[in-house]
Order: C-alpha cells, then sequence, then structure tokens
C-alpha cells in the first residue's frame, strides 16, 4: 500500500495484504514532498519554528535531518518562511540552501513561543494515524512462520520438553492470547521472557503518530531498541536515505506489566506540560509481544483487566480516548500473554477464561528435569557437580521430606552456595555440606524456635 493519498482508518483496518509476507520484507518509504508525509504544511512549519528556538542556528541539513526528511521536501517551506520574515539565513558554505546556517527573525521566535504554549512537541514530523496503521498490518507475522526449530533455538538455554514445546508453538504461532498459570518459581515469567529471542526480525516503530491534530510520542528507548545505528551515523554525511527517517529500524517490542498495572495505563496519557500524549504500553507492543504478569494481582479485578481486552483480542482494533473526549482507533497486533500463580477458576468463570484463546500449565518439574537444571546452572556457574551429588542432594532434601520442587530451586540453591564457597575461601566445588547450608538458608523452616 502506497502512503500517497491520504484515506480512512477503516480502509487500513482492513488492511487485506498478503498475510505470508516476511516481516523485513517492507519499509516505509522515503517522503519526496511534504504531501507524502501525510502531515499538514502547517505543522510541519510549526516543527521547524520550535527546533530553530530550541537550537538556536542550525544548517539545513542537521534541521533536516531532526525533522526527520530529507531538506528537499522542506526547502520550499523554507524559502516560504524566508519570505514571511520568520527565518534567516546567517551564513552558507556555497553548496545551496542544505549548507546554509538558519535562525528565526524576532517574527519567527514570537511565532514559535505561541507554538510552544500550545503543544511543546519538537523533533521528528509525526506519522500520520492511517499510515501507522498500514505499516503494523504489513509488519505482523504471516500464518505458519514459527517452526519448531525456531522454537528449539529460543529455549535452548532451558530445559524444556517436547510436551511444553508442543503447547508453546501453536499458540505463540497464532499470535492470540496465551495464559500461563501455575505455582510461583516454575518459570512462567522466564518462559515467556524468552519468545524475545524467536523471532530476530526487525519492525518499524515511528517516533511520533498524529491523530485529529493531536501528537502521540510512541517511540520508547526503554521497549524499542534500535538495530540501525551504525546506518544513522552514515546517514548524517549523505542526504539519501533508505527508508523514512520518521521511523526507527527496531527489534520487536516485549513489553512487561506487573502488579503495578492500572487501566488508566492502558489508554493514552496526556502530558499537561508539553501538551502532547504518550502512547499506552499496549500500543507500544504492537508487533510484539505484551505480557501481563502476576495476572489477578493487580489492584483492580482480574475481571476488570480482561474486560478491557475483550474488543482488541477479538476485533484486532483498540480505541484510546483523548484528553477532550473524542476517540482513536488504532491496530492491536499485540502477542497478549498473562501469567499467574492464581488457579484459573480464582480469575472467573469459563465464560471469562473462554476469552484467552489459549492457556498452559506450567507444571513443577518432574526428578530428572531438576536435576538437569541443577546440573546445567551449575556447570554455567563454574561449579564442580555431578550428577550423582545433584542426586543425593535431591534424595535428601526433596524425596525423602516430600517438599514441593520448583523449577527456580536449583538456581536459587546454588547461588547461595556460591555465596558459601565464597565466604568461607573454600574451592570452587560443591559438597553435600555446603548444599546442606544453602538449602536450610534459602527456606524458610516450619519450626520456630520459641
Amino acid at each position: 500500500m502506497a502512503f500517497t493519498d491520504l484515506e480512512s482508518l477503516n480502509d487500513v483496518i482492513e488492511f487485506d495484504g498478503d498475510p505470508n509476507e516476511g516481516a523485513g520484507a517492507i519499509t516505509p518509504p522515503v517522503p519526496e514532498t511534504i504531501e507524502h508525509t501525510g502531515i499538514a504544511q502547517g505543522m510541519i512549519e510549526q516543527l521547524i519554528l520550535k527546533a530553530l528556538y530550541y537550537k538556536g542556528e542550525v544548517v539545513g541539513r542537521e534541521l533536516a535531518s531532526d525533522l526527520g526528511l530529507q531538506f528537499s521536501v522542506i526547502e520550499g517551506l523554507m524559502d516560504l518562511l524566508k519570505r514571511n520574515n520568520l527565518l534567516g539565513v546567517k551564513s552558507s558554505l556555497g553548496m545551496g540552501a542544505i549548507s546554509s546556517k538558519f535562525l528565526l527573525t524576532e517574527n519567527g521566535r514570537t511565532l514559535a513561543k505561541e507554538y510552544i504554549s500550545s503543544c511543546s512537541y519538537s523533533g521528528r514530523v509525526p506519522v500520520p494515524l492511517y499510515q501507522y496503521a498500514d505499516m503494523v498490518r504489513q509488519q505482523k507475522q504471516g500464518e505458519g512462520w514459527l517452526t519448531m526449530k525456531v522454537l528449539r533455538d529460543a529455549y535452548k538455554h532451558m530445559v524444556v520438553t517436547e510436551a511444553l514445546l508442543n503447547a508453546i508453538g501453536p499458540a505463540v504461532n497464532s499470535g492470540k492470547s496465551f495464559l500461563i498459570y501455575g505455582q510461583p518459581g516454575n518459570g512462567k515469567t522466564f518462559l515467556a521472557e524468552a519468545l524475545f529471542n524467536v523471532d530476530a526480525t526487525h519492525v518499524y516503530v515511528p517516533h511520533a503518530i498524529e491523530c485529529q491534530g493531536m501528537i502521540i510520542q510512541m517511540f520508547d528507548p526503554v521497549y524499542h531498541h534500535p538495530v540501525d545505528e551504525e546506518e544513522d551515523q552514515l546517514s548524517a554525511f549523505t542526504t539519501e536515505s533508505t527508508y523514512d527517517k520518521r521511523w526507527f529500524k527496531t527489534r520487536r517490542p516485549f513489553i512487561v506489566s506487573g502488579g503495578e498495572l492500572e487501566l488508566k495505563m492502558l489508554d493514552l496519557s496526556f502530558n499537561p506540560v508539553p501538551k502532547y500524549y504518550d502512547a499506552p504500553l499496549q500500543l507500544k507492543a504492537n508487533n510484539g509481544i505484551y505480557l501481563i504478569d502476576d495476572f489477578g494481582r493487580q489492584k483492580v479485578t482480574p475481571a476488570e483487566v480482561l474486560n478491557r481486552w475483550i474488543v482488541p483480542m477479538e476485533r484486532r482494533v483498540d480505541y484510546l480516548t483523548f484528553a477532550n473526549g473524542t476517540k482513536m482507533t488504532v491496530p492491536f497486533e499485540c502477542f497478549l500473554i498473562f501469567s499467574t500463580n492464581l488457579k484459573p477458576h480464582q480469575l472467573g468463570d469459563e465464560a471469562f477464561l473462554r476469552r484467552i484463546q489459549y492457556k498452559m500449565l506450567m507444571r513443577s518439574p518432574d526428578d530428572n528435569e531438576f536435576l538437569d537444571i541443577f546440573v546445567r546452572f551449575a556447570h554455567s556457574k563454574g561449579l564442580m557437580c555431578s550428577r550423582d551429588l545433584a542426586e543425593r542432594f535431591l534424595e535428601g532434601h526433596y524425596r525423602s521430606t516430600g517438599k514441593a520442587k520448583r523449577r527456580c530451586h536449583p538456581r536459587d540453591v546454588l547461588s547461595h552456595a556460591i555465596d558459601i564457597i565464597r565466604f568461607e575461601r573454600r574451592p570452587m566445588e560443591l559438597t553435600e555440606e555446603v548444599l546442606a547450608k544453602a538449602f536450610h538458608s534459602n527456606f524458610v523452616s516450619a519450626d520456630e524456635d520459641e
């Protein structure tokens, strides 16, 4: 789909491109005119004046780079602003306007301050909502993209069974909602986080999007990790771009919310000082993964949390509200994962749980899994540990006492063992004595000294 003509969002939401088109096969095309940006000339004018106000004197090439556009796109607008006595040229290197140093006139400074008082957003020109929605739809994974080999590679650092991979695979491949439940300490969060390694393809995330004249900050360096820094450095020495620089090329995002999640965090957040919006977490997670950890432990009830997701999960669109009460429709193309220590019936009834497409119980490890985890973790920390020693530890502290095994126990006990070895100045090797001390220092005793 070209980004040339304005179109309704509903047309984009019903995007009917090739569902099997590989991620990374498309790039946001470089705008050649102001019309191609999809943004009104007046907004770009405001951004030029605000950039000059904040920076003082700016060379044309640098100004265009700050806006994420080629200088040829804004050159005519710069001439218009000069004719209107809003900016002037201080000096030039003799290579045309692109090498000229621009600064605001007094009239330009006055107008820039008015614009800043209305909205202080400055930087890359926003991407219109319809262009953003189009790109999100094209970047979603096609059917059948995930293979068992790719899944095994993602979990090669973990001890996982074929049954577990067979349960995870269809859920991830579908991109639909997924509930992982089970006892604490069995690696539910770790399992979900490892999915970040499943897909190494890049996606494009805009610095900001525009809708109804409002600006929404999208790019967040906490969640969006650029993969094209070398190309960005090279672009400083050339006027050519391989893609629209209003977008960042990043890894697919992985975002986690825990018990701190509130419903207001899932809507547009208006900052009254700069007077523009910050995108909610699920919007930032588009084309990636959004994990709601400790589901059921939030301040709001599980029903309230899940009700918030009913429409997005079913229709693949979300409705966000501006401060003035108007709404915007955005694509919902993140893989939504719920992880909980609670039993499913504690979250809601059957009809409630049916809203979540896939469910998986993360069971406690059997003896062989526990031993594999124990020995593998010990070796990863440089500790000598035979399977026989691990077997004796399992027998003495779990089988004989009936203590339940958890996947995190080997890591926790062995971490304590390392602390003990270092404190007691012992050689870096495990003994039954060290493991016994580590075990008892890690778990609360049922007996209290009165």
